[in-house]
């Protein structure tokens, strides 16, 4: 086997390991965003662990279904865990330049976004009851103004890199080292604000409550439950850690594997580690000192990340290429 067999071979096994890590980890993410918002609200704190717990006991349970249920309601569960799971295989998480960064594309990252927005929104309405369409109304409305802003912000990054590929675009911000831009300062802040939004998280929709009124993604997926809640709670974990993971990546790549080696593999584990548990901790602070905004303002808060975002591509183009 002749030496780029066997790089080419290595390289697929470590995508496949990303990927593995990528759905492993994502429960346990969220146990530590959990676990550290008690202490910080002085609250008796679960283990750490109680997502996987939580998983397990819903794969135990019964699945039931409507009987006016179409095939759009049972298959949905299924096609946005393997959407997001598709979307976690090309971002990169602890090396780049693996066989899968020839698709690591935002635009491709985008379209999955918006495949898993549409089947969950038609499985909301599918049912027919009015709260899964509220929800799926809700859900609609806020991907239609929290995509722009999430092309917006990356494309800041793209220009600079001249690439759209995530992969390219983490090594083009590794090699020019650690260079103070604003025009990142904004675009971090911007792809910030949509990650709450795209998250489900507080002031935008709050994951804790069930309230008929305010619920926007619990909305669309009440009539879910045994498995089909499993997986799509599942995906849930995942595209926070997603959105997690490109701030991370993106804009403070260092720690990265740019080889596949094993002392390369446990400082870019430990790097990504580290960083996620860090905004972990700033998004707690961010949930425990801002309130669930109203609906109507939802647009306002994303409207304010769109000027964020464009406020980066505009002072990359005028300040620090002179155009």
């Amino acid at each position: 086997m002749s030496t780029m067999t066997l790089a080419l071979n290595l390289g697929w096994l470590m995508a496949l390991v990303q990927m593995l890590l990528f759905v492993a980890t994502a429960p346990l993410l969220l146990g530590w965003i959990k676990r550290v918002k008690c202490h910080m609200q002085n609250r008796a704190a679960p283990s750490i662990l109680q997502p996987y717990r939580d998983l397990v006991k819903l794969f135990r349970k019964q699945t039931i279904i409507a009987d006016r249920a179409s095939w759009i309601f049972r298959t949905t569960p299924y096609i946005v865990f393997g959407t997001t799971v598709l979307s976690a295989a090309i971002v990169p998480l602890v090396a780049v330049g693996l066989p899968t960064a020839a698709i690591a594309d935002v635009i491709v990252l985008v379209g999955f976004f918006a495949l898993t927005r549409f089947f969950t929104a038609l499985a909301g309405m599918d049912i027919g009851t009015s709260f899964g369409g509220m929800g799926s109304s809700r859900e609609m409305m806020i991907g239609a103004l929290a995509e722009p802003v999430m092309l917006m912000a990356v494309f800041t990054l793209a220009m600079s890199a001249s690439t759209t590929n995530l992969s390219e675009a983490v090594t083009y911000t590794l090699k020019s080292g650690l260079v103070l831009r604003s025009s990142f300062i904004f675009a971090a802040l911007g792809l910030m604000m949509v990650a709450v939004a795209e998250a489900g998280r507080v002031p935008v929709d709050n994951p804790a409550t069930h309230l008929e009124l305010t619920m926007v993604h619990e909305a669309m997926i009440l009539e879910y439950s045994g498995r089909h809640l499993a997986l799509i709670e599942w995906a849930g974990f995942l595209k926070l850690m997603i959105y997690m993971v490109l701030i991370s990546n993106i804009f403070f790549p260092w720690g990265i594997a740019t080889e596949l080696t094993a002392e390369a593999l446990a400082i870019g584990v430990a790097a990504i580690a580290a960083k996620l548990a860090l905004l972990g901790i700033v998004l707690v602070v961010w949930e425990t000192v801002m309130a669930k905004m109203r609906l109507f303002r939802v647009p306002q808060f994303l409207g304010f990340a769109f000027l964020l975002s464009l406020l980066g591509m505009l002072t990359h183009v005028v300040l620090e290429t002179g155009g």
